[in-house]
């Protein structure tokens, strides 16, 4: 349950949406009993470009204590079991520990019945978290929102799982489902031969633009059907003029509007998880991307049960 204004400002912390803590005293029943826990991953080694995502946590969270319920209050009952799980403790300059440490912990939320909310960090946190949902879930429906198709190699630049190697690599260890990789909002295309040979779907900006997102994620929930759904939304499938905070920005994105109705079009799908991603602090204007963030998750845990 959010708290009310006057016990988030009483105890001087800053959680996700001002939900409660968990409580870790509890070992490892600590998210016993929680629909949904946000855990935040401090991490941006992954990046080619600007980095910086690693602060991005700490920043979504101040933005999130000021956004409202509204029409959710009703809505959301998964809210009222929701949990801040804090941030994962883990090596900042260490790829393969942060991915070890990202993965034991998704795999103890979802162990107790839990969806994980992630915010990053570069997006290649979402590896990790892939392979702990799937794990649990057996093989998925990705929903990818991005300006990049994150299908590259990553040997070129010395670390294989870079942030722009995330879907290549999913797909290739199985943790998606044959012909169930949704991408939305591309600028940028990704391997023609590795879409071919998963099957995977590539909606790009001219066709949100042509058809729009209703038309767009009605075709991707026909599609998905019954398959366990995650959501990862990396903040530069979003046009710079309304989310400047990342640091590969791609001009001729999603406005903000059809960002959050994008999230809102997945009611029906079972949906599993979602990370937000790539969000960067230090380019931020007014806090306007960290707001957004704050809002597609909030979005999102609204169409858990």
């Amino acid at each position: 349950m959010q708290q009310t204004l006057g016990e988030y400002l009483r105890h001087g912390q800053i959680p996700f949406l001002r939900l409660p803590l968990a409580d870790f005293t509890r070992g490892d029943a600590v998210y016993d009993g929680a629909s949904a826990v946000f855990i935040g991953v401090t991490y941006d080694g992954g990046t080619t470009y600007q980095p910086g995502a690693r602060f991005a946590p700490y920043h979504v969270r101040r933005a999130s204590a000021s956004v409202e319920l509204g029409r959710l209050s009703d809505e959301a009952p998964a809210l009222k079991r929701a949990l801040d799980g804090g941030n994962v403790p883990l090596p900042l300059l260490h790829a393969e520990g942060m991915r070890a440490a990202v993965e034991a912990e998704v795999t103890r939320i979802v162990s107790s019945g839990a969806a994980p909310f992630v915010v990053g960090g570069d997006h290649s946190v979402t590896l990790p978290v892939l392979r702990a949902v799937a794990r649990k879930h057996g093989p998925i429906a990705l929903v990818h929102v991005d300006a990049h198709s994150d299908m590259a190699e990553g040997s070129m630049l010395g670390e294989e799982r870079h942030h722009g190697t995330t879907m290549r690599h999913a797909l290739t260890e199985g943790l998606i489902a044959r012909g169930q990789l949704h991408q939305i909002g591309i600028r940028h295309s990704g391997d023609p031969d590795l879409i071919r040979e998963h099957a995977s779907n590539e909606y790009r900006i001219d066709d949100v633009e042509d058809r729009g997102i209703a038309a767009i994620l009605a075709e991707v929930r026909e599609r998905v059907g019954q398959h366990p759904v995650y959501l990862t939304f990396d903040i530069d499938a979003v046009d710079p003029a309304f989310a400047p905070g990342t640091g590969t920005p791609v001009p001729g994105g999603l406005t903000s509007r059809e960002a959050l109705r994008l999230v809102r079009s997945l009611a029906g799908c079972r949906l599993v998880g979602m990370d937000v991603v790539e969000v960067l602090p230090s380019l931020d204007h007014a806090e306007v991307t960290s707001l957004l963030a704050a809002q597609l998750l909030l979005e999102a845990v609204a169409l858990l049960p």
